[in-house]
C-alpha cells in the first residue's frame, strides 16, 4: 500500500514539473495570440468603418453628440487601423496603447453603459436565427485588459518591438560582434 502511494506521489510531482517545463518553454509565445487578436479586433472595426464611408460614421459621432464629429470619425478609424497592424506585428505597442485605451473609454462612455456589462443579449430566435440586442461595455474591457497585459509583457518574440529594443537578443549580438 505505502508502495502504491509513493508511485502515484512521484508521478504526480512528474506531471507538475513536465508542466513547469511546458509553461517555461511556451511562456515567450504566450502574447503572441494576445497581440493577434487584439491587432486583428482594432485592424476589423477600423477598415469597416473605413469601408462603410467616414462619413456614415461621422453621422453617428454626430447623433450621440461627439464634438467635430467629422474629425473624430477620421481620427479614430486612423487609430483603429494604425493600432491595429501596430499590435499585429507588436510594434510601438507602448505607444499605440494610449490613444487605443482613451478610444475604448469613450466608447464605454458614450455608446455602451447604457447597455449594461454583457456584450451578448438574447432577444429572440427568430427562423433558427438568433437576434442579439445593443452590446454592453464587456468587449471594450476585455480589449482594455488585454492591451494592459501587453504593456505589461512588454516586447516578446516574434514582435517588433523585440528586435529594435536595445535589451533585445539581436541588440546584444550586434553589440558583441562589433567589439570583437
Amino acid at each position: 500500500m505505502n508502495l502504491l502511494i509513493n508511485a502515484s506521489m512521484s508521478t504526480l510531482v512528474a506531471n507538475i514539473w513536465a508542466w513547469r517545463n511546458v509553461r517555461a518553454t511556451c511562456a515567450p509565445y504566450a502574447a503572441v495570440p494576445l497581440r493577434l487578436i487584439v491587432g486583428y479586433g482594432f485592424l476589423a472595426h477600423g477598415i469597416a468603418k473605413w469601408h462603410s464611408g467616414p462619413e456614415a460614421f461621422a453621422a453617428i459621432l454626430h447623433a450621440i453628440g461627439v464634438p467635430a464629429p467629422q474629425v473624430m470619425a477620421w481620427l479614430t478609424i486612423a487609430t483603429e487601423i494604425l493600432s491595429g497592424i501596430a499590435f499585429l506585428i507588436g510594434a510601438f505597442v507602448s505607444l499605440v496603447s494610449i490613444p487605443s485605451i482613451i478610444l475604448l473609454a469613450v466608447a464605454v462612455f458614450t455608446v455602451h453603459l447604457p447597455y449594461g456589462f454583457s456584450s451578448i443579449k438574447l432577444l429572440a430566435v427568430s427562423n433558427g436565427m438568433a437576434q442579439f440586442g445593443p452590446p454592453g461595455y464587456e468587449c471594450d474591457l476585455l480589449y482594455i485588459a488585454s492591451i494592459v497585459v501587453l504593456l505589461l509583457i512588454g516586447p516578446t518574440l516574434w514582435s517588433v518591438d523585440n528586435y529594435r529594443s536595445p535589451g533585445s537578443c539581436f541588440a546584444r549580438r550586434a553589440n558583441t560582434s562589433s567589439a570583437r
